[in-house]
């Protein structure tokens, strides 16, 4: 007689400690894909000379301050460039649009203005405020300030900005530029290497090339041509004439502009080669005592945080809504890498560095469209300071102020240009007033506080008159938070 089935077996491990098992490798394998396959995407390029191009964009803001600390106060440019370089291939893959990586503006203004604000004092500062911004990002308190904030008093900051890098457009322009005492000078000669003919050939040239606004599709450009002139215009004069629109309107502008400049720097000074030496800049931990904290903190971290706060994070997460409605940003995230930026390039003597409504608005003016234009901009930092390093300085102090302006320019009206969607009367009131106050206070802090004033004011005054509470602080804001 056959013997009965066995008893099933009792497990002597806890059943919940099956369920608890370690994740299958294909899950790993899938997520580890999907991840290299999203950064490989956001670093693709778009159009390789429109990237490139693009890539010019935030030039105008990035060496004018860069050299001024080199020149005045011996920062490390050829440390500040690599750790910048790294920093624009980190956010072009992360966010996948040209996410502009600049110098902190207030800390580089207090620094060249006052002499006992040396490297010690730049770099504490900028730890300072990039631990701030952490924290504010990882506690989720950042998502609090940018819903409570009105569109209407971004866009004042915005249009403030926009037109103070214009307003010193000019002034890079008009005037001879002593960049490390950040002074003008005598006005400039119409005629010269540095002259203001050429800068105004520059801009006739953007304008040609670029006109007013961001370029078409080319496929949509060439079936609009079709439907406009299809009846009126033989076919092969249409294709003839489109082909010549398409080359000129590809053309990368504020790269040859870009290069023009280069070349006329060597025109210059051609004993300058003699001055670059090769090889990187040595990479030293910047020392800094309980003073540099403490000076750091008052002077720089302070002024600094609301323009950090306003321009750095919350303008940038709107402009990039508007820009690049296909894309969602959190204001968590734009806090929190422009903090580890700051945490980590500071102790090595990198500039204190952020994000910049006005960078991302001269990268897109000129055609950056993906993460691959701040990569290619990485890249070429990358090269200079570790080939180069800080001899480097020497070349860019020979670059023509003019170019440089011509390229601020451009990137402040974009910028401004955002804040053309206030279509009430209301919301252009609270806009202006928060930007001429930001303007002629020279702090947007200054002009955010108004702003701010005047938009509860207004919102009260419509409670008074009948409207219900819960409306008094309503106003749009993006979804994505």
């Amino acid at each position: 007689m056959a013997s009965p089935n066995p008893p099933p077996a009792i497990p002597t491990s806890d059943p919940e400690a099956v369920q608890m098992g370690p994740i299958p490798e294909s899950d790993t394998v899938t997520g580890t894909f999907s991840a290299v396959q999203k950064v490989k995407s956001n670093l693709v390029l778009r159009s390789t000379w429109s990237e490139l191009n693009g890539a010019m964009g935030d030039l105008g803001t990035y060496i004018p301050i860069v050299l001024a600390l080199t020149l005045a106060r011996d920062l490390n440019l050829g440390t500040t460039l690599i750790f910048t370089g790294f920093y624009n291939i980190i956010t072009g893959a992360i966010y996948g649009v040209p996410m502009p990586v600049q110098p902190m503006k207030s800390i580089a203004a207090v620094s060249l203005s006052d002499t006992a604000f040396g490297v010690p004092e730049i770099m504490a500062s900028g730890i300072l405020t990039g631990a701030v911004l952490l924290v504010l990002g990882i506690t989720g308190l950042m998502q609090l300030v940018y819903k409570l904030i009105p569109l209407c008093v971004v866009r004042g900051i915005q249009l403030a900005q926009g037109l103070s890098f214009a307003l010193t457009a000019v002034k890079y322009v008009r005037k001879v530029q002593d960049l490390p005492k950040s002074k003008s000078l005598a006005n400039r000669h119409w005629f010269g290497f540095d002259g203001l003919v050429l800068a105004i050939v520059c801009v006739c040239f953007i304008v040609v090339v670029n006109g007013a606004g961001a370029q078409e599709d080319d496929d949509s450009q060439e079936k609009r041509n079709f439907d406009d002139l299809g009846n009126r215009v033989e076919l092969g004069e249409r294709k003839r004439s489109g082909k010549v629109r398409k080359f000129i309107f590809s053309l990368p502008s504020a790269f040859l502009v870009f290069v023009l400049g280069v070349v006329l720097a060597f025109v210059r000074r051609p004993g300058v080669v003699h001055e670059i030496k090769f090889g990187p800049s040595s990479i030293e931990v910047v020392k800094m005592s309980s003073h540099s904290w403490k000076q750091g903190f008052i002077k720089g971290t302070i002024p600094q945080l609301p323009l950090s706060i306003l321009n750095s994070v919350i303008a940038v997460c709107k402009l990039s809504s508007d820009l690049f409605p296909g894309k969602d940003f959190s204001v968590t995230s734009l806090s929190v890498t422009v903090g580890l930026m700051n945490l980590v390039g500071g102790w090595f003597g990198a500039m204190p560095s952020c994000h910049g409504a006005g960078g991302l608005a001269g990268q897109y003016k000129f055609g950056g469209r993906s993460g691959g234009c701040v990569a290619l901009l990485g890249a070429a930092k990358l090269v200079l300071g570790f080939v180069l390093g800080s001899s480097l300085a020497h070349f860019f102090n020979q670059f023509p102020v003019g170019i440089l302006g011509v390229l601020l320019l451009f990137a402040g009206i974009e910028l401004a240009m955002a804040s053309r969607d206030m279509n009430t009367k209301e919301d252009s009131f609270v806009m202006l007033i928060c930007t001429a106050v930001s303007l002629v206070g020279s702090s947007a802090a200054l002009g955010f506080l108004c702003g701010m004033v005047i938009f509860g004011l207004l919102r009260l005054r419509n409670w008074t008159n009948g409207k219900q509470l819960f409306t008094i602080w309503k106003h749009e804001s993006p979804e994505q938070v």
